[in-house]
């Protein structure tokens, strides 16, 4: 990994992304999610100071975050599934279409720009910040989850946009859920198994768009790096029952609020590298 710098510089950076671990853990738990929406952003500036080429940096902390939520995940839905929250009929049905919709995402990666890929992320940011800051659960589509197409469909989607994103799909998944009337905590807890069936293809598939890049750095493979998926992977797995434990005992509006506005400063922080 191209680096300039001495251990005594090295450390804050290490911190940061020890942090942002600790963080990504917690809305695992929390909110279903990867904790790839604290990653990506975090990687983006960290991979940057480390001399990194603009043009993989990117591609690298998306693939990197995907790397990473594989554990977490894992490591979330089994604790949800060991309280009975998850819906695993609803699971069992996107297991095909999500894939999928990871496969097609792997290919787009493949070819994107590290700008293209920068616009997809801010936007979807930006989407995701003004549905949490104004979220209503008085808001409803129906009171049934549509059967197929239209399920696999939107499975497809949530894989597609979640994988470019390097997130685990919670708040997609949270938010089509939640929208056709189920329980918050349901759809948290088989958001955290949609992370499963998006990060485990998701980094075979960033691993082969990025095979052979003579730009990626030291310790990369394709696009992941796994000095950041080692550092970061303990303190998800060791932080991630604790958002759990949260997520069956808090109210959630400010931390929807909280992470509603991080999402937005993010999306603007993109849409400003692209200037």
């Amino acid at each position: 990994m191209p680096v300039d710098m001495g251990w005594t510089e090295l450390a804050p950076f290490a911190v940061a992304i020890m942090a942002a671990g600790v963080i990504s853990g917690l809305l695992a738990g929390i909110f279903g999610i990867g904790g790839g929406a604290v990653l990506v952003p975090v990687f983006y500036q960290v991979f940057g100071l480390f001399g990194i080429d603009e043009s993989v940096r990117m591609h690298l902390a998306v693939g990197s975050s995907l790397g990473i939520i594989i554990p977490t995940s894992i490591r979330s839905f089994m604790a949800h599934r060991a309280r009975g929250a998850v819906d695993m009929e609803l699971l069992k049905t996107l297991a095909i279409p999500v894939p999928l919709g990871v496969a097609l995402a792997s290919l787009v990666a493949a070819s994107v720009s590290s700008e293209g890929l920068r616009i997809i992320f801010a936007v979807l940011a930006l989407l995701f910040g003004a549905r949490l800051l104004f979220n209503r659960e008085s808001w409803r589509l129906g009171t049934q989850i549509p059967d197929n197409p239209w399920r696999s469909f939107i499975g497809l989607l949530i894989g597609f946009f979640s994988t470019l994103m390097g997130i685990g799909g919670g708040i997609m998944n949270n938010t089509f859920m939640t929208l056709y009337g189920r329980p918050l905590h349901q759809a948290v807890a088989t958001s955290a198994g949609v992370g499963v069936l998006i990060a485990i293809p998701g980094t075979i598939g960033y691993i082969w768009a990025g095979w052979g890049n003579p730009l990626l750095p030291f310790g990369s493979t394709g696009y992941i790096n796994w000095f950041a998926v080692a550092l970061v992977i303990p303190v998800t797995l060791i932080v991630a029952p604790y958002g759990v434990t949260i997520a069956h005992w808090l109210s959630k509006r400010h931390l929807e609020v909280g992470f509603g506005l991080f999402c937005l400063t993010v999306s603007a922080r993109f849409f400003a590298s692209l200037g």
